[in-house]
């Protein structure tokens, strides 16, 4: 049992850093221009996904075992067309796309992230001060 908490934390903390991860690499590239919108940088989410465990006592009975990244996709919100007819990447026009990165999502999407990922910090913790508590008591 308390192996499997450790398991489904590990799993959620792995999730989580990717998904931190992918924030940044959005922050990161969100003033990027390309000549055409299929050339433009598009901001990434990660997909995650349920770890199903068969169940040692329950004959049939699964139980969530984890979290997993399933896939990581391209948001499919528009990238903006700006007049810039001095930058290396505008077209004939003088346009460029920019990325189609929101700032202020990806702020919040930053924060949700490091939040689960303290929470999955502390369920570690509280985990192993269990164990610590029940040495003790087995001890006396």
């Amino acid at each position: 049992m308390i192996d499997n908490i450790f398991g489904v934390a590990g799993t959620a903390l792995h999730a989580q850093l990717t998904r931190m991860n992918l924030t940044a690499s959005n922050l990161a590239n969100q003033n990027t221009t390309a000549p055409t919108e299929d050339g433009a940088f598009k901001a990434k989410r990660s997909v995650f996904k349920a770890l199903m465990q068969q169940s040692d006592t329950h004959a049939g009975a699964q139980y969530v075992g984890g979290v997993r990244v399933a896939n990581i996709v391209d948001l499919q919100n528009p990238n903006p067309r700006v007049y810039e007819p001095g930058s290396p990447n505008a077209d004939k026009d003088g346009y460029v796309y920019m990325s189609n990165v929101n700032e202020v999502t990806e702020m919040v999407e930053m924060m949700a992230a490091a939040r689960a990922y303290q929470n999955n910090v502390e369920v570690v913790n509280t985990a192993k001060a269990l164990m610590m508590k029940t040495l003790e008591v087995t001890k006396a």
